[in-house]
């Protein structure tokens, strides 16, 4: 994963990305495919080192705090590179939660953050709950349209545990797209419900699939959480919303994403070594429940990723990085 993460790195730098950025970047994408989560891995790197290219994302980030209200700031990511500005509003989430107990930050004018739970499991690490949202490009119809409008819009939380800290990283359609990008990559089919075309058809193919329109989780629950991800990541944080995000596959768009991050101190709400108690015996409660046919085990969200220490890459993903480490003059080994 080193030697990954060092390629990674030094294809960003050859961009422009400064070395430290460029590293938080690569290590995100190289850890979600150590997670066993491709569609937000490596298969990604040329897609941001294309936006930086045109001027759609900006190889140095600066992000400007715009408000400060002590428990609560925005960030002005100025189209800067996702991870880097989501980076610093996780630590200044953290930091202020240390101060008030609980804390959120806005985010605005932001890119594609990687995996969320890269970040939510951070501020974990920092004893603190941590939760993330973000809005997307349009995904899927809302409920009752035929247009996609609507974006996967993720979130994540995140409560920490020594022995693994107990994650939540889901998107809102039935699937996140990254994994249909990942299924074109490995010449796959996708499993029927995931989406229809773009005659509103169903299908199976990956690229049919990217072109019409992916289905909510859940039905009209999905659409309307989804809906109001965006209110939290997009409306209230003075970014872009709906139809005007752009997504981090485009090459060419700024992408006016945004995010909203809060911490909740634990030992701001509970004695800390309590909490954990509490967390581990609500872990064995749902673990002891009778295995239905064919189960194996039962895991607590975000166990499969704990557990998880192998980097596996596709062939096509392999192919792409090498012949863009060619392309920006960087030995592939």
């Amino acid at each position: 994963m080193t030697d990954l993460i060092d390629l990674g790195t030094r294809i960003l730098q050859s961009v422009g990305v400064p070395e430290p950025d460029a590293r938080l970047v690569s290590d995100s994408l190289a850890t979600a495919d150590r997670w066993g989560h491709p569609s937000h891995g490596m298969l990604r790197l040329p897609w941001y080192v294309a936006r930086i290219r045109s001027g759609a994302m900006r190889a140095v980030t600066r992000p400007r705090t715009v408000v400060d209200g002590g428990a609560t700031a925005v960030i002005d990511g100025d189209d800067g590179i996702g991870q880097v500005i989501t980076h610093q509003a996780c630590r200044e989430a953290v930091a202020r939660a240390g101060d008030h107990g609980v804390a959120a930050v806005a985010v605005r004018n932001s890119n594609h953050f990687g995996t969320a739970a890269y970040w939510t499991r951070i501020m974990a690490d920092a004893g603190c709950i941590g939760i993330l949202t973000t809005n997307g490009s349009p995904a899927m119809a809302p409920t009752g349209g035929r247009e996609k409008i609507v974006g996967a819009n993720p979130w994540s939380i995140a409560a920490p545990r020594p022995d693994g800290h107990v994650v939540l990283d889901i998107a809102n359609t039935s699937v996140a797209r990254g994994k249909i990008y990942a299924a074109r990559e490995r010449g796959e089919p996708i499993p029927d419900g995931w989406a229809v075309d773009a005659d509103g058809l169903p299908t199976t193919d990956p690229q049919a699939a990217i072109d019409g329109v992916l289905a909510p989780m859940s039905g009209h629950k999905g659409y309307a959480i989804s809906f109001m991800m965006d209110v939290l990541s997009g409306v209230l944080t003075g970014s872009s919303y709906a139809g005007d995000v752009a997504g981090p596959y485009v090459p060419d768009q700024r992408s006016g994403c945004g995010h909203l991050v809060i911490a909740l101190r634990v030992g701001a709400f509970a004695d800390p070594a309590a909490f954990g108690q509490r967390l581990d015996d609500l872990i064995d409660v749902t673990k002891r429940v009778p295995l239905a046919r064919n189960a194996t085990e039962i895991f607590y969200p975000g166990e499969p990723e704990n557990r998880r220490d192998i980097v596996t890459l596709t062939p096509k993903t392999l192919e792409d990085l090498r012949a863009l480490a060619h392309e920006c003059g960087v030995d592939f080994d």
